[in-house]
C-alpha cells in the first residue's frame, strides 16, 4: 500500500468546527522549518508520496486559506528530500502545458525521477475569477485538461512534438534535456467527465473520502470505462484517521466535534465547491463536514486494530494508495508502519 500526504503549504485550516485556532503563515527560517522539516519527517516515516496543492486562494473559514505556490514549493521540496515522490497539482487554464512540460522535465532531473503531475480541472470558481482565468463549464474544463495532458505526454519523450487543439497548440516542442523516466499522471474528480478523462489519459485517480460502498462504486465505473480504452487506472483514497486506544474513545471525540460544527460555514462550503460534480454531495453523511475532502467519511476511526482492518478492506476493493492526513499521533506510531508493509 502506497501512502501520500499533503505538502505543508497551507497554514490555516477550515473553521467549521468551532474553537479551531487559526494558523499563521511563517516566513524565512521559520517557514523552512515548517515546510522542509515536515517533508523530511514524513520521508523518514516511510510515506511514499507528497501532494503539493495548487491553492492560490481560500477563505480560511469554510475551506483552507490560500497557500504557497505549488511550483516554487515543489522545487524547494525536491532539493531538500531524497526519496519522497512529489506530485504537483496543476490547474489547466492557469498554466500553459508547454511551459509545464519544460518545468516538469527540469523537476524530473532535479529530483532524480521523483516528480509526477496531478491535473486538477478545478472547482474553486472564485479563484478562477480572481486570477482572470476562464473557468469554462464543468465538462469543458475536463476537455481542456485532456488537451493539457496530451501535450505534456506528447512532449515527454523528448522528440519534436506538434499539436493543434481547441484550447492549446504547440509547434515542434522539444524538451532538452529529456526527462529521465516516464510521466505519471494523477487526477481528481468523480463525475462522468472525470471518469472519461481518467479512462483515456490518467494513471491515477485521487478520490475524496467515503465508505467502501461508495468507493467501490466509483472504482467499478472507472474500470468499466477502462475496458473500452484498454487502459488501467489506479486509485488513491483520501482519509483523515482518528485513532484512539478504543473504538468508543475515538467515536466520542468524533461526536464531540460534530456537536461543534458551524452549519452556516458548512452551507457556505457547499456553495463554494459548487463548481465540482460528484463530490461533496452526500448530505446524509455528517462526517463529510469535518474535512474539506471528506476525509473522515472514510471512517478510519477507532482503535489501531479497527483502523487497520478498515484500510485492508479498502485495499481489497482496489485502493492502492492512502492519501492521509498524518496529524494523528497514534495512527502514525501504531498503524502507519503496518500500512506501509501491506
Amino acid at each position: 500500500m502506497l501512502t501520500c500526504t499533503w505538502a505543508p503549504t497551507v497554514f490555516q485550516g477550515t473553521q467549521v468546527v468551532d474553537n479551531t485556532p487559526p494558523g499563521v503563515m511563517p516566513a524565512g527560517k521559520d517557514l523552512h522549518a515548517a515546510t522542509v522539516g515536515f517533508a523530511q519527517t514524513i520521508e523518514a516515516l516511510g510515506i511514499s508520496h507528497m501532494l503539493v496543492a495548487q491553492r492560490w486562494w481560500g477563505s480560511g473559514a469554510e475551506i483552507e486559506a490560500s497557500s504557497l505556490d505549488c511550483l516554487a514549493m515543489t522545487a524547494y521540496f525536491a532539493a531538500q528530500t531524497s526519496t519522497l515522490n512529489l506530485v504537483t497539482a496543476i490547474h489547466p487554464g492557469f498554466f500553459q502545458p508547454t511551459a509545464i512540460a519544460k518545468w516538469g522535465a527540469t523537476l524530473d532531473r532535479i529530483s532524480g525521477g521523483r516528480w509526477a503531475i496531478n491535473v486538477t480541472s478545478g472547482w474553486n470558481l472564485a479563484e478562477f475569477d480572481m486570477y482572470g482565468i476562464d473557468a469554462l463549464t464543468h465538462d469543458e474544463r475536463y476537455a481542456r485538461s485532456a488537451e493539457f495532458i496530451e501535450i505534456v505526454r506528447g512532449a515527454w519523450p523528448g522528440e519534436p512534438f506538434s499539436y493543434e487543439g481547441r484550447f492549446y497548440r504547440a509547434e515542434n516542442l522539444l524538451l532538452e534535456p529529456k526527462p529521465t523516466k516516464a510521466l505519471e499522471v494523477y487526477q481528481g474528480g468523480q463525475s462522468p467527465a472525470a471518469v472519461d478523462m481518467a479512462a483515456q489519459h490518467s494513471d491515477w485517480m485521487f478520490l475524496n473520502g467515503g465508505e467502501p460502498a461508495k468507493i467501490v462504486r466509483i472504482i467499478e465505473q472507472v474500470r468499466a470505462a477502462c475496458r473500452m480504452t484498454g487502459r488501467q487506472v489506479r486509485f488513491a483514497l483520501y482519509a483523515a484517521p482518528l485513532c484512539r486506544e478504543t473504538d468508543e474513545a475515538a467515536w466520542d471525540e468524533i461526536d464531540a466535534r460534530l456537536g461543534r460544527v458551524d452549519q452556516t460555514l458548512v452551507a457556505k462550503r457547499r456553495e463554494r465547491v459548487s463548481g465540482a460534480e460528484g463530490m461533496w454531495e452526500d448530505d446524509e453523511d455528517p462526517l463529510s463536514a469535518l474535512d474539506t475532502n471528506e476525509g473522515y467519511s472514510s471512517r478510519l476511526i477507532g482503535s489501531p486494530a479497527t483502523v487497520l482492518k478498515k484500510i485492508e478492506e479498502f485495499q481489497s476493493l482496489g485502493v492502492d494508495m492512502l492519501h492521509l492526513d498524518t496529524r494523528d499521533a497514534l495512527f502514525r506510531n501504531e498503524v502507519l508502519p503496518a500500512v506501509i508493509a501491506l
